[in-house]
């Protein structure tokens, strides 16, 4: 009778024990599995392809560690079959919410569903998606890719005169930004027949691929008003092969760009550049506060963009002493 007693309260106490500590059961997602409220976030970032993407990156991983977010971070390289494995890794980890910036726009419907269906929410960032399915994701925090574009395309407008040769350096092939801000372009200039785009290329948003881009155009096409290229480091490595053709840059042939980074920007106040159109980076914070609220099932805007501006030459000179990025 006493070893039945004693057997009875032992069992007792690691019951007891076990619904204290959580035990061997089943592990929540993220932070919960851990006992705590810390928000796990699976990120999957684009790459490593220019000043932008880099200032971008630092901005998350630096909101992540101050807003206390537990960051898998995983670069793609560039490669959608990169960003499909880390999702599905994201997954099977079970994190509280996943984020990424999508290499191109088509493609993520059976990932996203795998996602949706483990009740893990996701945050598009920079970038959107091209689906019919909106419930896929929470929401979508970035730019507005196609004013960037108008922008652009008005500057052509309103600072040039008569028949105009423009060559385009378009972003990586099927990439959101590449898509959008031609399509802004287009649209403004469109009110200027006089303004043709001659010849237009991917240079994949580097500055090698923007210079060996620019090359070709320059051998194929001898007189080149402007050059409109999709981020400033397509257009720096522009800068660089018509510095090597013996050509000015911003004067012998004008130079408008998309991003605003700081070696944009330089080269904008040095005359090299004509016009920055901004696309702002540092969408840390504003990430983790979109974060926060939908892991705890809060409503949020489908679209979230960011403010952004123009720069001159003049301004650039004005604002590079602060800039930070």
């Amino acid at each position: 009778m006493l070893r039945t007693i004693t057997a009875a309260v032992g069992a007792v106490l690691l019951s007891t024990l076990a619904a204290c500590g959580g035990g061997d059961g089943a592990a929540a997602p993220g932070g919960a599995a851990q006992g705590d409220d810390r928000i796990t976030m699976g990120f999957s970032q684009v790459g490593a392809e220019s000043g932008w993407r880099t200032a971008n990156t630092k901005s998350i991983q630096e909101a992540a560690a101050a807003a206390g977010v537990e960051l898998k971070f995983s670069d793609a390289q560039q490669k959608q079959e990169n960003q499909i494995k880390a999702i599905r890794s994201f997954i099977q980890q079970k994190v509280d919410v996943i984020a990424f910036s999508p290499v191109v726009e088509t493609g993520w419907d059976t990932v996203l569903l795998e996602a949706k269906r483990a009740d893990i929410p996701v945050i598009l960032t920079d970038r959107a998606i091209d689906s019919e399915d909106t419930s896929l994701y929470k929401t979508f925090l970035g730019s507005d890719f196609v004013e960037e574009g108008r922008k652009a395309g008005q500057w052509v407008v309103d600072n040039t005169q008569g028949a105009v040769t423009v060559v385009e350096l378009q972003g990586t092939t099927g990439a959101a930004p590449a898509i959008d801000r031609k399509t802004g372009f287009e649209e403004v200039i469109a009110a200027r027949p006089d303004i043709k785009i001659v010849a237009t290329q991917s240079g994949d948003f580097t500055r090698s691929g923007g210079k060996q881009v620019m090359e070709a155009f320059l051998k194929s096409t001898p007189d080149i008003d402007v050059v409109y290229a999709h981020n400033d480091d397509m257009g720096l490595g522009a800068i660089e092969a018509i510095k090597a053709a013996g050509k000015k840059p911003g004067t012998d042939i004008k130079i408008v760009t998309v991003d605003a980074v700081k070696d944009g920007m330089t080269a904008l106040a040095n005359g090299e550049i004509n016009f920055i159109v901004e696309c702002n980076p540092l969408l840390g914070e504003q990430l983790m506060d979109l974060a926060a609220k939908v892991v705890a099932g809060e409503e949020v805007p489908a679209r979230v963009v960011t403010e952004e501006t123009t720069f001159t030459p003049e301004q650039a000179k004005a604002v590079l002493p602060e800039r930070q990025y």
